[in-house]
């Protein structure tokens, strides 16, 4: 990660998130700075350089729905730079990811998938971004107030500020203090789908039926919720 510059973090992104983050720009050379710091003290950096925008390559003009995270998964290959999701590979899936799939199952009746990749999500307009964007490997929360905040504030802004429909879902509290820079957008709020938080109010939150509602409410097109091979069935 030798000479990491804003620059290079925004090389891969879509040209709409580029010309929406560049307020950003000194947070994300102070991000930058502080992961080339990281590397060279020895510690790694999840998740791998190419996924930590991840999030933004999806066009921002397409953004109909903000699930905010809080930090990526600090386990070594779980990371991939959308929130809450995890490449096809792993198992055993995260447990707020599990929390996460079962609600959904429990909301819209769709069976387990067979796996934790989230990417037909972002493929439809769901933007899974954590508030922060890398973490230090087997170390929750230790990239906070590194200036990704403020990135993704600006991210939010700008999302906020689009005539378009959207629909913010805030999991947990340091999501919630978001809610004030989304209005005047619908906003779907709850507790975290941790297992330390999950039956405090994110179990039967219904929040997959209550986006749906929200978009068709303001002329839009529901999300089709299904992963991989996942089927609907009928819950009686």
């Amino acid at each position: 990660m030798a000479d990491l510059t804003a620059a290079q973090l925004l090389d891969d992104v879509d040209p709409g998130w580029a010309r929406a983050l560049a307020p950003a720009t000194d947070a994300l050379e102070r991000v930058a700075a502080f992961l080339v710091a990281e590397e060279r003290a020895g510690h790694e950096v999840l998740p791998p350089r190419a996924d930590i925008m991840r999030a933004f390559r999806r066009p921002f003009d397409d953004v109909r729905v903000l699930v905010v995270g809080q930090d990526p998964y600090p386990t070594p290959g779980h990371a991939h730079g959308l929130a809450f999701s995890v490449d096809r590979h792993v198992r055993p899936l995260p447990r707020s990811l599990r929390n996460v799939l079962t609600e959904l199952h429990d909301d819209v009746g769709l069976l387990p998938p067979p796996d934790g990749d989230l990417s037909a999500w972002a493929d439809q307009g769901v933007l899974l971004l954590n508030r922060v964007l890398t973490v230090r490997a087997g170390e929750a929360g230790s990239h906070r107030g590194r200036g990704w905040e403020e990135v993704t504030d600006v991210a939010v802004d700008a999302l906020a500020a689009r005539p378009a429909p959207l629909v913010g879902v805030l999991w947990g509290a340091d999501a919630a203090r978001l809610a004030p820079r989304l209005a005047p957008h619908p906003v779907i709020t709850s507790a975290h789908p941790s297992p330390l938080s999950a039956r405090r109010g994110f179990f039967g939150s219904r929040p997959f039926s209550a986006v749906d509602a929200r978009l068709e409410a303001a002329g839009g097109t529901p999300i089709d919720w299904t992963l991989a091979h996942d089927q609907r069935e009928t819950l009686l």
